[in-house]
């Protein structure tokens, strides 16, 4: 049985992941930051995300070799299942990636179940219900130094939760990663 990792998330220092227009150009990870994202998804065995998180990562599905630090990111997405949770999306024809309808918490509870290791749920939107019902036992996030003024929401209205800080650590960029838990019973 795996675990469940809201993760993949940068937003801005008011919580928002992308700006009023929609933009995340500003969420561009430094090669320090990028090194540790590497590090962190090394455990992941399922990826599940939206839509719109599958289209802005599914570059690397065909990422041309080049720098090291995108290179090694790549290969992790290319030996990483992933689930795209979309009603609007066809098949992708990319390797080890479904296709299937929004994301509900039976069928997150079946592929928690079915997984060892780490089950990445990435998108605010996606990962709401999950967020909210407390499946999620981990909430890893990048916190930028951006004020954004409105967006989308990196954590959903309605979730209450008492977490523990377990891990930061700040950046060249000035980005900040917090990574909290359930508390230690």
């Amino acid at each position: 049985m795996g675990t469940v990792r809201f993760g993949m998330i940068s937003c801005s220092l008011d919580g928002y992941v992308n700006d009023r227009d929609g933009e995340i150009g500003w969420t561009a990870p430094s090669d320090d930051r990028h090194a540790f994202i590497n590090q962190r998804v090394g455990d992941v065995s399922v990826f599940v995300m939206g839509r719109e998180m599958y289209e802005m990562l599914r570059v690397w599905d065909d990422w041309p070799p080049g720098r090291e630090v995108e290179d090694e990111f790549a290969a992790l997405w290319a030996r990483t299942e992933k689930i795209v949770c979309s009603d609007t999306l066809g098949p992708v024809g990319a390797p080890r990636t479904t296709v299937e309808p929004r994301l509900t918490l039976d069928r997150l509870d079946r592929i928690v179940a079915e997984t060892d290791g780490v089950v990445e749920v990435s998108g605010p939107t996606t990962a709401a219900d999950a967020l909210r019902s407390g499946r999620v036992d981990e909430i890893d996030v990048f916190v930028l130094p951006r004020v954004v003024g409105a967006g989308r929401r990196a954590l959903p209205d309605g979730m209450e939760a008492m977490l523990e800080l377990k891990e930061s650590r700040a950046f060249s960029d000035g980005a900040v990663y917090l990574s909290y838990g359930r508390p230690r019973a």
